[in-house]
């Protein structure tokens, strides 16, 4: 039998996150105050979204010193455990494209696409992209737009248009492109991305222990991290990798495992 344990967690925190924003709003609790890219920990430890910060500055904006510190504070917490780790254990888009992707494999939609008509770079494009519109027009580019932001305000107050996000993002990624929204578009988790590429928590692959049953790469979101499954035993090294644990849940070689990064192994192979 399958073990779920990191996908219950997953979403055992994604859900609890929102609840908590949720009930701030809707009864005071003061545990977790605001929204996602701008809160408050129990009304004394700012945390804000580095990227809507980014874009703030270059758009003119006066940055508040409590949202410059909330920025460095969420810099260095995804630092650490994974840059893309916000992408599946706290984005709440995450379950709508978890369940388009599910939702391919279970109807063999991946068979019927076979190669993907668009590049994961696309994501870093935007970025540089939000980030010249917020310059020319004074104004945070991305955050007007995101259905991040849309699906979780929509939560927290009242759908809305949020219903119009979440339905577009899950028919885009069902029928259009596989792990589109997240893997190829979304500048977030490219920026997110940018942030984890030297982070101390990492899938690591045990070549020895793998029968080539693919599982890891059928389920994973970013499959491409994935090459040297089969070929050699090795970390996860791209910060492409949303920690998700998917791959190790499916693992039933017991191939798949989180380690802390080997900084001298990992630097010989650079070499």
């Amino acid at each position: 039998m399958m073990n779920n344990k990191f996908l219950i967690l997953r979403r055992f925190t994604q859900i609890s996150i929102m609840f908590l924003y949720f009930a701030a709003n809707a009864w005071g609790w003061n545990f977790l105050i605001g929204n996602l890219s701008s809160s408050k920990i129990l009304n004394l430890i700012p945390m804000s979204d580095p990227y809507a910060v980014l874009q703030m500055f270059v758009s003119g904006a006066i940055i508040a010193s409590d949202v410059f510190v909330g920025a460095l504070i969420v810099v260095l917490f995804y630092s650490i455990i994974g840059g893309r780790a916000f992408c599946s254990w706290v984005c709440p888009v995450n379950m709508i494209t978890d369940l388009a992707n599910y939702t391919r494999r279970k109807f063999g939609l991946n068979r019927i696409q076979k190669k993907q008509p668009a590049t994961r770079n696309m994501r870093y494009w935007i970025i540089a992209l939000s980030l010249i519109i917020s310059f020319i027009f004074a104004v945070p580019a991305f955050e007007f737009i995101s259905p991040i932001s849309m699906i979780h305000r929509g939560i927290v107050f009242g759908l809305g248009f949020g219903w119009a996000a979440i339905l577009m993002i899950f028919l885009f990624d069902l029928f259009v492109l596989k792990n589109g929204w997240c893997g190829h578009i979304c500048p977030l988790g490219g920026f997110y991305s940018l942030i984890g590429r030297f982070s101390l928590i990492k899938v690591e692959h045990q070549e020895e222990k793998c029968t080539l049953c693919m599982k890891c790469k059928e389920v994973c979101p970013e499959s491409q991290v994935l090459f040297m499954v089969g070929k050699e035993s090795g970390q996860v090294l791209s910060a492409e990798c949303t920690n998700c644990g998917r791959c190790i849940e499916v693992c039933e070689d017991d191939a798949m495992n989180f380690s802390i990064r080997d900084l001298i192994a990992n630097k010989k192979k650079e070499k």
